[in-house]
C-alpha cells in the first residue's frame, strides 16, 4: 500500500480467498434469499385454507400474493440505493429484522386486511434484503473459480426457491396450518440474523462516495413499476381493456418514461444509466425477466392442474415439483459454475432458454386424463435444466463490472427484473388462460367434462406462449449478450471483465496466457 493511501478499516478490509469465513457468510446469504424467493410461492397452496378462515372473496384473495409482488417489485430499486448509502450488512440485517416482524403479523393475522398489510410489509423488507445480499455476495467473491461457485448456489437457490415454496407449503398446510407458512420465517430470519452479525463484513463506502437518496427518483420509477405491475394484477378480474387497466398502464408508462428521462439529469440518479447504458448488462436482464414469464406460468398452471384437474393433495402437489428444483441445483452448481470460466455466457444463457422452451412446449399436450410421468415430469426436468443454465451467468453478467458504489442498485436491477417479469408474465397469461377456456367452454357447451377440459385447454394455450417467450429469450441472449468468459479476457482488462472492444483497456505490463493462438514474438 502506497504512503498516498488511507489505511482500509477493519470493518471493510476485503477477505482473502483462503478466509472460510467467507464460505459461511455465503450460507447466511443463501438462507435469507431463499427465504425472500419461497414467500413469493409459500402461500399459493396455503391461500385456500387462509381464504375460508378469514372469509376472502374470490376477488379479493389475489392480494395475499399481489401485495407482496407489488411492494417487493417497486421498492427493489430503492433498497438498492440504500444498501449503497447506508452499508450492505447494515441493510441485509435491516431487512431480516423486519421480514421476520412482518411475517409474525401475518401469522397471527384475524382479518384479511391484517394479513394484506404484513405481506405488503414483507415485500418492502424483502426489498431492502434482497439486493443487499447480492451485492454481499458480489464484494465478497472475487476470485473468478470462486466466484462462479458461488454464484452457482445463488442461481440455484433463485431457481428453485420458488418450487421449494410450493413443497414447503404443502407440508406446512397439510400437517400443522396454513398460517405456519408466514411463521416459518421467524426462525430462519432469526438463524440468519445471528449469521450475519458474526460471519459478514460490513462494505459501507467512504462518507465521499454514498449516493444521496434521489427522491423525485423513487416516487416516478417505484410508482411507474406498482402502477404496471397494480394494472396486471387487475386484469384478470377487470380485463385488459378496462378503463381501470388501461388507465393503470399508461399511468404506469408515463412515469416510468419521466422517470428514465429524470436518470439522466438527477444528481445522484436512483438507477445511473451507465448501470444499464451496457450492452451485455442490458441483455442479461432482459433475458431475466423473459426466462421468469415462462417459469411462473408454469409454477401457476402446474399447482391448478395437479390440484383441481388430477386431485392431487396439497403436499403431493409440492411434491411434485421435487424434480424441477433438484434439476435446477444440479444445473447451476454442477454445470454453469463449473462451464462459466471457460465458456461466453450467451453460450450458457441460450440454451438454457431453449431447454425450457422445449419443456414447455411438451406441456401444450395435457389432457384430462394422468399425465405426469409422461408429460409433466419431462418438462420440468428440461425447465429445470434450463433455468439453472440460465440463472447463474445472467446473475453475473448483470453484476460485473460495477463501481463498488453501485453494486446495490445493480444488484436491485437483478431482482427488479425477475419480480417485475414474473408479475407481469403471470398476469398475462393467467389472463389468456382465462380466455381460452372461456372460448373451449362456449364450443363445448352441455358437455359432461367441458369445464376439466376447458381448464387444461386454456393451461396449453398460455403454456405456449410462455414456450414463445422463452424462444425470444434465447434470442436476446444470443444478440445482446456479446462479453467472453472471464478467464479470456481478465488479461485484457484488470479492472473489468465487460465486453471492452478489442485493442481498448490492454493492460501493458500484464502479460497474456500462453497458448497455441498466441502470435510468435518478432526475433531481433
Amino acid at each position: 500500500m502506497s504512503s498516498n493511501e488511507p489505511p482500509i478499516a477493519d470493518s471493510e478490509a476485503p477477505e482473502t480467498d483462503a478466509d472460510p469465513r467467507r464460505w459461511w457468510g455465503l450460507v447466511v446469504i443463501a438462507l435469507a434469499q431463499l427465504m425472500v424467493v419461497l414467500d413469493a410461492t409459500i402461500v399459493n397452496i396455503a391461500l385456500p385454507s387462509a381464504q375460508r378462515e378469514l372469509g376472502m372473496t374470490d376477488a379479493h384473495r389475489q392480494w395475499v400474493i399481489t401485495a407482496y409482488s407489488l411492494a417487493f417489485g417497486g421498492l427493489l430499486l430503492l433498497g438498492g440505493r440504500i444498501a449503497d448509502r447506508i452499508g450492505r450488512k447494515r441493510t441485509f440485517t435491516l431487512g431480516l429484522v423486519g421480514f421476520a416482524a412482518a411475517s409474525a403479523l401475518g401469522g397471527a393475522a384475524h382479518g384479511q386486511g391484517t394479513l394484506y398489510a404484513a405481506r405488503a410489509l414483507q415485500g418492502v423488507f424483502a426489498a431492502v434484503l434482497a439486493p443487499s445480499a447480492l451485492s454481499l455476495l458480489t464484494t465478497t467473491f472475487t476470485d473468478l473459480r470462486e466466484r462462479g461457485k458461488a454464484f452457482g448456489i445463488y442461481g440455484a437457490i433463485a431457481g428453485g426457491g420458488a418450487a421449494i415454496g410450493l413443497i414447503t407449503g404443502g407440508l406446512l398446510t397439510e400437517y400443522l396450518d396454513w398460517r405456519w407458512c408466514l411463521y416459518v420465517n421467524v426462525p430462519i430470519a432469526l438463524i440468519a440474523l445471528l449469521g450475519a452479525v458474526w460471519l459478514l463484513r460490513d462494505h459501507r463506502p467512504p462518507p465521499a462516495d454514498r449516493p444521496s437518496l434521489d427522491l423525485p427518483g423513487v416516487l416516478l420509477g417505484c410508482g411507474g413499476l406498482v402502477a404496471v405491475v397494480y394494472a396486471c394484477s387487475e386484469a384478470e378480474p377487470h380485463g385488459w381493456s378496462s378503463p381501470l387497466v388501461l388507465g393503470l398502464l399508461c399511468g404506469g408508462v408515463v412515469l416510468l418514461a419521466f422517470f428514465a428521462r429524470w436518470q439522466t439529469r438527477a444528481r445522484s440518479p436512483l438507477l445511473p444509466p451507465r448501470v444499464i447504458a451496457d450492452r451485455n448488462r442490458g441483455g442479461a436482464l432482459i433475458t431475466m425477466a423473459l426466462a421468469v414469464v415462462g417459469m411462473f406460468g408454469m409454477f401457476l398452471f402446474m399447482t391448478y392442474y395437479l390440484q383441481v384437474v388430477l386431485g392431487y393433495s396439497p403436499l403431493r402437489t409440492g411434491l411434485a415439483f421435487l424434480p424441477m428444483t433438484g434439476a435446477i441445483v444440479l444445473a447451476s452448481t454442477q454445470i454453469s459454475a463449473r462451464l462459466m470460466t471457460r465458456l461466453p455466457p450467451r453460450l450458457l444463457m441460450a440454451p438454457g432458454a431453449l431447454l425450457a422452451a422445449t419443456g414447455l412446449f411438451l406441456l401444450t399436450f395435457l389432457t384430462t386424463e394422468p399425465a405426469y410421468a409422461s408429460h409433466v415430469l419431462p418438462s420440468m426436468i428440461l425447465v429445470g435444466l434450463g433455468m439453472g443454465l440460465i440463472f447463474m451467468p445472467v446473475v453475473n453478467v448483470a453484476t460485473s463490472g460495477v463501481a463498488p458504489r453501485d453494486s446495490g442498485v445493480a444488484s436491485a436491477t437483478v431482482n427488479t427484473a425477475q419480480q417485475v417479469g414474473g408479475s407481469i408474465g403471470t398476469a398475462l397469461l393467467n389472463t389468456i388462460a382465462t380466455s381460452a377456456s372461456a372460448a373451449y367452454l362456449a364450443g363445448h357447451a352441455g358437455a359432461s367434462s367441458a369445464v376439466k377440459a376447458g381448464a387444461v385447454h386454456g393451461f396449453n394455450v398460455a403454456i405456449g406462449w410462455g414456450a414463445g417467450i422463452m424462444l425470444l429469450a434465447a434470442l436476446v441472449a444470443s444478440v445482446m449478450v456479446s462479453a467472453r468468459a472471464p478467464n479470456q479476457q481478465a488479461w485484457r482488462n484488470p479492472i473489468r471483465f465487460g465486453s471492452a472492444p478489442k485493442g481498448r483497456g490492454q493492460c501493458r505490463d500484464a502479460a497474456p496466457p500462453r497458448g497455441r493462438d498466441q502470435p510468435r514474438r518478432a526475433r531481433g
